[in-house]
């Protein structure tokens, strides 16, 4: 029997290196497939089984009256709506629009007895004020709901 001796020489140096840089690869592998996993909720509402309607914060939607911007800002939590206010409100836009705060004041009123945009009445002289601002809380409200913001959660992790 005849074996030939192989005589295999590694050092040590070069087996240290290529074992870190295993670890890091595998490391980079593991951080890739973390960061491009789809997030899952686990955010469950334990008070009594309510359902979240909003994500609670301001929110704003800027109405172009002539010149000038004015905020429509709807205050909400979770489940309900807790004010809508007119904000930067001009002089000069106030004595144009002299019809806008009284508008808001009703459908306001209104919005926070039924926590919702259906059903809401107003007068004929109000008619396309109230619609503009009927609009503008709703685009408000759009910006506040727990779809909207999972929905644009779901976009920017695509990005």
């Amino acid at each position: 029997m005849s074996s030939k001796t192989k005589i295999v020489v590694l050092h040590l140096k070069e087996l240290i290196y290529t074992g870190i840089f295993a670890v890091l690869g595998i490391l980079f592998l593991v951080l890739m497939v973390l960061m491009f996993l789809p997030e899952k909720n686990t955010e469950v509402n334990i008070d009594s089984g309510r359902a979240v309607r909003y994500v609670p914060g301001k929110y704003t939607t800027s109405l172009m009256l002539g010149d000038a911007a004015v905020d429509i800002e709807v205050v909400v939590d979770e489940d309900q709506i807790n004010s809508i206010s007119i904000v930067n409100l001009d002089d000069a836009v106030a004595t144009m629009y002299p019809l806008m705060e009284p508008s808001l004041n009703e459908l306001a009123q209104q919005i926070y007895e039924k926590q919702s945009l259906e059903d809401i009445t107003y007068p004929d002289e109000n008619k396309y004020t109230s619609m503009v601002l009927l609009n503008a809380i709703s685009s408000a409200l759009q910006k506040a709901s727990v779809t909207s913001a999972e929905d644009s959660d779901v976009s920017s992790a695509g990005n």
